[in-house]
């Protein structure tokens, strides 16, 4: 029998470090034994959401279409590793009801910080008005209220990221606990619920 799976649904606001943390869990997930297929909001949204625009309608089906490959992944035994904005809780509490197995990793980055970090500059056109209905500027983020997993970027390297959600999932139960390789949470200061 395939052991069940579990969904790490990673949201946050643009820029924030979701698919940085995702590509450093990855590997540390694989080394644990686990099948592990990476949901990038950006590429899932090229081959399954071409057709869709960024209202609220289209972000919402968006969220719908991966939910639903997550939740295929996880019931086959492989960890589903989305890395999606996901701005609205109602989208986000639909995925966790569909899914079952998930845990919702917040990576909670000031908005000042996510615009410094914006290598593609969208922050900066939707400023200026070339873009709309833009996460964080003129559509909102709904914050988690009740994330598993609360991860600051800016106290943490990707990798420390990676190793603190390792930690937690331990901590949760999700996965065995390994022998002490990983730093521990006393080792640095980190945010968390």
């Amino acid at each position: 029998m395939v052991p069940r799976g579990f969904c790490l649904w990673l949201t946050g606001l643009p820029s924030a470090g979701k698919t940085t943390v995702s590509h450093e869990l990855a590997p540390r997930l694989r080394a644990r034994g686990w099948t592990v297929e990476l949901l990038d909001g950006d590429e899932v949204r090229r081959g399954l959401s071409a057709d869709l625009g960024f209202d609220r309608a289209a972000r919402e089906q968006h969220a719908r279409r991966v939910t639903f490959v997550a939740k295929l992944l996880a019931r086959n035994g492989v960890v589903p590793i989305v890395a999606l904005i996901s701005p609205y809780a109602s989208s986000r509490a639909a995925a966790r009801k569909e899914v079952g197995n998930f845990v919702e990793v917040y990576i909670r980055t000031p908005l000042e910080v996510c615009e410094q970090r914006d290598v593609k500059g969208l922050y900066r056109k939707a400023r200026a008005g070339e873009i709309h209905e833009f996460t964080g500027v003129d559509d909102p983020y709904e914050a988690p209220t009740d994330a598993e997993i609360i991860v600051d970027t800016t106290r943490m390297s990707p990798g420390e990221s990676a190793d603190y959600v390792l930690l937690e999932l331990e901590r949760l139960g999700w996965l065995e606990s390994l022998p002490s390789t990983l730093p521990t949470r006393s080792s640095r200061a980190v945010t968390h619920k």
